[in-house]
């Protein structure tokens, strides 16, 4: 058995920010993460990142995760790898396993920052090999160095689906064709722009029909689709390729709060199903969400919300007083109020106040004995 004042599952950008932050006032934390290296998507973003100073615009996302781990090495968190956590057993017990052995964690706090995976596309041919999400080719480029094909589709006009498009070209790649089922670009117009002047077409209101080939991909048709994003196939067309992926979204991992008995809700805008909680992200009385199991953003939102986590958790454990705990929330909320704010962000905005307004409804029906 493993005690721990706090237990942080998922060593993402959430995650890392959550440990430095309440290590900085001397809770003892272990991360615990299921992959071989900590860092999670940040070590796949090798651009700079935008915004303001203080969000580290103008560094790389790999740079950004290099710096996190120099500092939670810092703060004297233990960060446990090829660690997977099965399971939560009332609000203070997890199970994991390591090294092919399962261990009880009993912490006092317990901050989940699963994130949240890939979606896909179903058609036909989707299952040939060469059919792949756009996180799996950031994968391949930029933490394995290896070119996942040569003449590629992608799938989503998001900025995911815009940047790895980038990338894959600067690998050696050509991007023969940026296919998007909406009337508009779904990402940043600098992003689309730098495809546009690349040469790369962006076929806007289009769907992959089907993908196909024997034993890999070969090529793809694409047709137009109506206001009801229904396809005219007397218009589609062929696009030879070999590789195909998809940048259609993502959805919060959420089985772990699941099994914590969190209630859930359905937000578009943030992914679709995740758990609500309150202000301060507390999804029960020890157990907080931060980053994007809580509503897919940016690495930037989950880096602020994992030190919000981090500093509530820290409060709760004594290690902050309340008044001193209280300025660290504002600073938080304002940093994270400016990432929220614009075209894109406002949008989420809304949508996280949405999440704490259903939070603080059922806490009052449970007050009332109504639930």
């Amino acid at each position: 058995m493993i005690n721990t004042e706090l237990l942080i599952i998922g060593g993402g950008p959430a995650g890392l920010a959550a440990a430095i932050a309440a290590g900085k006032y001397g809770v003892k934390a272990i991360v615990v993460d299921e992959n071989p290296l900590p860092g999670g998507q940040l070590f796949k973003q090798i651009h700079k990142f935008f915004g303001s100073k203080e969000h580290k615009a103008g560094t790389r996302g790999n740079i950004i995760g290099q710096q996190l781990l120099i500092e939670v090495e810092k703060v004297g968190a233990q960060v446990m790898l090829n660690t997977r956590a099965f399971g939560i057993f009332d609000d203070n017990i997890v199970g994991i396993v390591s090294g092919g052995k399962s261990e009880k964690v009993v912490a006092k706090k317990i901050i989940l920052a699963t994130g949240a995976s890939e979606n896909a596309l179903a058609f036909k041919g989707s299952t040939l090999p060469g059919v792949m999400t756009a996180g799996a080719a950031q994968t391949f480029i930029n933490v394995h160095r290896v070119l996942p094909g040569r003449r590629v589709i992608m799938i989503g006009t998001g900025n995911v689906g815009l940047i790895t498009s980038y990338q894959l070209m600067q690998a050696g790649a050509e991007v023969v064709a940026v296919v998007e089922a909406a009337p508009n670009v779904g990402g940043y117009d600098v992003h689309a722009n730098k495809l546009r002047r690349a040469g790369v077409p962006i076929y806007l209101g289009h769907i992959v029909i089907e993908a196909f080939g024997d034993s890999e991909v070969c090529g793809a048709v694409i047709a137009p689709v109506d206001e009801k994003f229904q396809p005219d196939l007397t218009r589609s067309f062929t696009i030879e390729c070999d590789t195909i992926c998809f940048a259609v979204g993502l959805t919060p991992r959420i089985e772990l709060a699941q099994m914590a008995e969190a209630s859930t809700t359905f937000i578009g805008a943030l992914g679709g199903h995740l758990p609500l909680h309150d202000n301060r992200l507390k999804i029960g009385k020890n157990i907080f969400a931060a980053g994007d199991i809580a509503g897919v953003e940016e690495a930037s939102t989950a880096m602020e919300e994992g030190r919000l986590a981090g500093v509530v958790a820290a409060m709760d454990l004594g290690k902050l007083s309340e008044d001193d705990g209280n300025v660290e929330i504002e600073l938080i909320n304002e940093r994270l109020s400016k990432l929220r704010s614009g075209q894109f962000g406002l949008k989420r905005a809304v949508a996280k106040l949405e999440i704490i307004k259903q939070y603080d409804e059922l806490l009052g029906r449970i007050n009332n004995g109504e639930e």
